[in-house]
């Protein structure tokens, strides 16, 4: 396995912010900005069917196709595709890397313009407000004036509220799966734990591997093992592994992996690192950590949302997610209400945990299918 991650020469990308900064909620600024994105359908002559796909943290661009590294299918590949759920015949699709990632938008990895060499921690500190700004940069770029729909997951699904606050007036209808308005303290405890595991790791150096290619993969993988483990549920982990051993009948009396579900954790971790930069974990988990929709209007989440009273919105929770679970989803739901944001609600029943979302789940699927045809016949559109 190469210690450090070489993204292939066929990125989608675009750059933008050249001529006019970004400017962050730290108050820095980059310019310029490098976005990669995908694709998938055909824009309309009118540039009305066009839908924004928000990624988690660990995801990327590659929604709907193999990712060029793993080879594995998009993340969503069930979901998106001609006569799929969300059918490119007839939509088209948007999915970007978003800022301070490592799949080819500019994040810590990338060359500082200034020095000729990477990031590493001169890059600045991020917020997921920022990452729209940027994917609102990407939507002007193409040239539509707004969205049929943003819909988002987790991460994803923070970066679709940061839109309903922020860009209200470019959506038509917004769906936020397994979310929260802010970080609860276990939340950020959860990624400390990670970061610190990074932090450790003797090949870190302060952020600044990039220049010997020795990366912190240990440290790494120890933090998407911790994490990955809130992304499931207890009845999940039993169901699948209880304590069955690993290929032995019987424990080593040692500390290899005697039982499947390490076993399991390790396989996580080690594949991990083949797609991701430790620095990117850093920042990306930061920007989520200091995520509170309603901090700048008062504490109140439902004026965050009162410009918003157009959009058609869909919000879902999953039975077993206790990483965001239902009572955070039902914050943002009455706060949409209290904003008189027209909004569906659902919670639906998996044992699953948070990564219901990404998975093979009916109700979700039959309550997206609804929406998203009720609200494109609300435009006018025919799915």
């Amino acid at each position: 396995m190469a210690d450090r991650l070489t993204l292939p020469d066929t990125l989608k990308t675009t750059t933008l912010f050249q001529s006019t900064p970004l400017h962050l909620d730290s108050g820095a600024t980059l310019s310029p900005v490098q976005v990669a994105f995908e694709t998938y359908g055909t824009l309309n002559a009118d540039k009305s069917n066009a839908v924004l796909i928000a990624h988690a943290l660990t995801g990327d661009q590659f929604v709907a196709s193999p990712h060029p590294i793993t080879g594995k299918p998009g993340w969503w590949d069930r979901i998106i595709g001609p006569g799929r759920l969300i059918d490119t015949d007839r939509l088209f699709v948007i999915c970007s890397n978003v800022l301070g990632g490592c799949m080819g938008t500019t994040g810590p990895s990338s060359l500082n313009p200034a020095t000729g060499i990477a990031f590493g921690l001169d890059f600045p500190v991020i917020t997921i407000r920022d990452m729209v700004r940027v994917q609102m940069g990407l939507v002007d770029d193409l040239g539509i004036d707004r969205l049929q729909a943003v819909i988002g997951g987790s991460m994803g699904g923070m970066q679709v509220l940061e839109w309903l606050a922020t860009y209200p007036d470019r959506l038509h209808s917004a769906v936020a799966l397994a979310t929260a308005a802010r970080h609860t303290a276990q939340n950020i405890a959860f990624h400390e734990v990670g970061r610190q595991a990074i932090m450790a790791d003797p090949n870190w150096q302060g952020g600044g591997y990039y220049a010997d290619g020795d990366s912190p993969l240990k440290g790494l993988s120890v933090a998407r093992m911790t994490a990955h483990i809130t992304y499931l549920s207890e009845d999940a982990l039993t169901r699948k592994f209880g304590r069955n051993l690993q290929s032995r009948d019987a424990p080593t009396f040692g500390f290899d992996a005697d039982f499947q579900v390490e076993s399991y954790l390790r396989h996580q971790g080690s594949r991990f690192v083949e797609r991701f930069d430790a620095n990117s974990y850093l920042y990306i988990t930061r920007a989520m950590d200091y995520l509170d929709v309603a901090d700048e209007h008062g504490g109140r989440l439902a004026d965050a949302f009162r410009r918003a009273a157009h959009v058609r919105c869909c919000v879902m929770s999953f039975s077993s997610d206790w990483l965001y679970p239902t009572s955070e989803n039902k914050a943002i739901v009455h706060a949409l209400n209290a904003a008189g944001v027209p909004v569906s609600f659902a919670e639906i029943q998996s044992d699953h945990g948070h990564d219901a979302f990404l998975l093979d789940v009916p109700g979700m699927d039959s309550m997206l299918k609804g929406f998203m045809t009720a609200a494109a016949k609300a435009r006018g559109l025919r799915l």
